[in-house]
């Protein structure tokens, strides 16, 4: 199915709300210390619950068949490990607070937008029920890109004019990315194949640096219940899309 058949006053309603959160992220996260430490756990657990109720079990449904468990977990790996990969380059390449490190840090923040984009550009592409979790999903990390992009801009060096200037960028990385998804129709098994490879994007960043973050920030009892907020908002959002 394309992107275009269910609607593109759908998609980019979509669009425009992960850009609306993105800048709410950027312009207020920053500033409630608290509200963002739990919204570290939360979006943890809102990423986590996207892969494991959601992304692989269609990606088992739609291309089990054509790839088979192994190929379905070949893409899991696949995605997981160049995730992995790409953010530790990354973090090397910006891990010191100079110059144009900030620039750096703030374009493959902005990168990992256009691959959001790109997801639900491709889960609608499956159905508008998968389309509107793994939207759920990216709008449940979003406001914490926004305010992660102001962040490592400040943090790397930058002022507040090319924080607010990158924070744009971020909030407007999706929508490019839903564009893009929409201008080709893949068929059901290279679908299957890219929900699996997201389910383990998701399952890293979860895994390796939202929840981390977020038990290294806040009480142990009170980041649990977010996460646990998290994992229960998109289970509740899978079971109402059917």
């Amino acid at each position: 199915m394309g992107v275009g058949s269910v609607g593109q006053p759908l998609i980019f309603a979509v669009g425009l709300a992960t850009a609306v959160a993105t800048l709410c992220g950027g312009f207020l996260a920053l500033r409630y210390r608290t509200a963002y430490t739990l919204l570290l756990g939360f979006s943890g657990g809102a990423v986590l619950g996207v892969a494991w109720f959601d992304l692989l079990p269609e990606a088992v449904e739609t291309g089990a068949a054509i790839l088979g468990s192994f190929g379905i977990a070949l893409c899991l790996a696949a995605g997981f490990a160049t995730y992995f990969a790409l953010d530790r380059a990354g973090s090397r390449l910006t891990g010191a607070a100079a110059g144009h490190r900030g620039h750096l840090a703030a374009s493959s923040l902005t990168a990992h937008s256009l691959m959001d984009g790109l997801g639900i550009g491709f889960g609608f592409q499956i159905s508008e029920s998968v389309g509107a979790v793994v939207a759920a999903a990216v709008l449940a990390h979003d406001v914490l890109d926004g305010a992660n992009t102001v962040a490592v801009n400040l943090r790397g060096g930058g002022d507040a004019r090319s924080a607010r200037l990158w924070l744009v960028a971020d909030a407007a990385a999706p929508l490019v990315g839903i564009g893009l998804a929409s201008l080709a129709s893949v068929p059901s098994a290279v679908l299957a194949g890219l929900m699996a490879a997201f389910a383990g994007v998701f399952l890293c960043i979860g895994l390796c640096d939202l929840l981390p973050r977020a038990y290294a920030r806040g009480p142990v009892v009170r980041t649990a219940a977010a996460m646990g907020l998290g994992l229960a908002f998109i289970y509740a959002v899978v079971r109402m899309a059917g």
